[in-house]
């Protein structure tokens, strides 16, 4: 499933260079100029991880970190050219896991990224997962259905998965397409749709009851109708 990074960084040099970076290494990338950005973008749509510039327009990043760490265990790897010691203390103080000074070679920040988000998919994300009589086993690449093993493609993998990660929970286009592509097929592609289908073809080919239901005109939902 491809991950997501929001970039808080005011400098559009520093920022499409990263951009153009992570791209390349395969990861979706999101771009806020400005504390108050960072945060609605956060809420709205919540990232993988947070590389956090700490001199920001308006909230400056020791407040954006502490307001992201009280509701989430996001990552934040904070980016400053700030290298004394007192000011990597109050970096970490405020939520920040891990600190990079500036310049820095995009080849470290790539590593110490890795190493977070293994970090938190190992601390915080289960390798079964189960809703109703779905089975999905991550570690091994497994899914079954009332104990029947289901083939899938890794497409319809990622799609299912995000959906047993979010259970009861309307799945939106965009946020389908960011999750589980990455990119934007434009708004008449009907590939979502497609895959979709092809899940429910497996799911309910012993005539199991309908999991993935669509709301229409926003997206999907994984939900029993017990």
């Amino acid at each position: 499933m491809t991950m997501r990074i929001l970039i808080v960084e005011d400098e559009p040099e520093i920022a499409g260079y990263l951009r153009r970076g992570f791209a390349f290494e395969g990861f979706t990338v999101e771009i806020a100029a400005d504390g108050n950005a960072a945060l609605s973008i956060a809420r709205e749509r919540p990232p993988d991880l947070v590389i956090l510039d700490v001199m920001l327009p308006g909230i400056d990043g020791l407040e954006v970190a502490q307001r992201l760490r009280s509701v989430s265990a996001i990552p934040i790897i904070m980016l400053t050219a700030r290298d004394s010691v007192p000011d990597r203390v109050a970096g970490l103080e405020a939520g920040a896991d891990d600190y990079l000074i500036k310049p820095f070679a995009f080849e470290e920040l790539l590593a110490r990224v890795r190493v977070q988000l293994r970090r938190q998919t190992s601390e915080t994300q289960p390798s079964v997962l189960r809703y109703g009589p779905l089975m999905m086993d991550t570690a091994a690449h497994e899914t079954s259905i009332n104990d029947r093993r289901v083939e899938l493609t890794a497409k319809e993998y990622d799609l299912l998965e995000l959906f047993m990660r979010h259970p009861q929970q309307v799945m939106t286009r965009d946020v389908i397409y960011d999750r589980v592509w990455g990119y934007d097929f434009g708004g008449e592609s009907n590939i979502i749709e497609v895959y979709v289908r092809y899940l429910r073809q497996k799911l309910e080919s012993d005539e199991e009851s309908r999991l993935i239901h669509t709301v229409r005109g926003v997206g999907y939902i994984l939900r029993t109708d017990e």
